[in-house]
């Protein structure tokens, strides 16, 4: 079978289409899927430009949709033809977070979805939404999820509420759709007029261009008539957060998921403090928060938005127009 394979020392030109051996029948407990698209994700981004450390030979991409060719011995969950989606955390089933590390995660520590066929337990993956290809069915495993724990599972989102949303990359994006779904008021962050155009043409009230308003949080504050809003989606890092926390009301909900800006950087306690929101940091989510997640998407109809599809076999192309940050939404890969 054809695998992307990544190796040592990191870095685009260093992704290779490989042959690799068929995984096989699946054993007790597991299904076998034959891959048909993934998404692109900062995290894998980071992964194969080096930024993050990963084995020399390692498949990338946490992303994978498929349909299941055969089932192990007592798999009932899952038929053959199925559509399935992959867990970012194969062993998180429920519950509160069980792992702050990546060494299960696929495309780092395990191998991940940029192959033809895998082999894994039945428990790593859910159906997908009845509808959706392969590649839109990739895109909740990683950016569809983090929105809706952040907004649904974690901010307990309701009508009525306020919603920031940095940027209009996928997270963004899946958050805006999700926003509207649940009747909540969105107001969305870009540098480009262009894309802030189309976000308010999917419903966002209020947009705003960073680069031309520097203190944009105080705009989105007074948005709101001075209140703030309810719930941040903060996925800048440190270049950010100071106007986030100026943006959020009194005991708002900001959820700390990303880190476009930097690793480490100065957080303003005292306003914080005077804000006194909950800043919460997480990373994506568990099986049975996506199969919410699914259900939900079912039932409101809500696709998302896939701004480009590429081959496997031009998966170096995908990152770099990933990397450029003309995207709108998710970069697909499909084979």
């Amino acid at each position: 079978m054809k695998a992307m394979v990544l190796h040592a020392p990191a870095g685009l030109d260093r992704l290779m289409l490989e042959d690799r051996a068929d995984p096989g029948s699946p054993g007790a407990g597991e299904i076998r899927v034959r891959v048909h698209g993934s998404s692109l994700n900062f995290h894998d981004l980071g992964i194969v430009t080096g930024r993050m450390p990963a084995e020399d030979g390692r498949v990338p991409l946490a992303d994978g949709a498929g349909l299941v060719e055969a089932v192990g011995e007592g798999v009932s969950e899952f038929a053959v033809g199925d559509l399935v989606v992959s867990c970012f955390f194969p062993d998180w089933q429920a519950g509160t977070p069980t792992i702050g590390d990546f060494s299960r995660t696929p495309g780092d520590g395990l191998d991940g979805f940029g192959q033809e066929v895998v082999v894994r337990p039945a428990t790593a993956f859910t159906h997908a939404p009845r509808g959706y290809d392969a590649v839109e069915a990739a895109a909740i495993t990683t950016a569809g999820l983090t929105a809706w724990r952040a907004l649904v599972a974690d901010g307990n989102l309701k009508a009525g509420d306020t919603v920031l949303l940095l940027g209009t990359g996928g997270v963004s994006i899946w958050a805006l759709q999700l926003a509207k779904l649940m009747g909540a008021r969105v107001a969305i962050t870009s540098s480009s007029d262009e894309k802030l155009e189309r976000a308010r043409a999917m419903g966002a009230e209020f947009s705003v261009n960073y680069r031309e308003q520097e203190a944009w949080g105080r705009a989105v504050r007074d948005w709101t008539g001075g209140r703030g809003v309810d719930h941040v989606v903060e996925v800048g890092g440190p270049g950010t957060l100071a106007q986030s926390i100026e943006a959020v009301r009194v005991g708002g909900h900001i959820s700390l998921i990303g880190v476009l800006t930097g690793i480490a950087g100065d957080v303003p306690t005292a306003l914080l403090m005077a804000r006194q929101a909950r800043l919460q940091g997480l990373i994506v989510g568990s099986r049975t928060q996506q199969q919410d997640m699914v259900r939900a998407l079912e039932a409101g109809g809500v696709r998302p938005v896939i701004d480009h599809r590429f081959g496997l076999e031009q998966l170096a192309d995908a990152f770099r127009h990933q990397q450029n940050g003309d995207h709108f939404g998710k970069v697909g890969v499909e084979w």
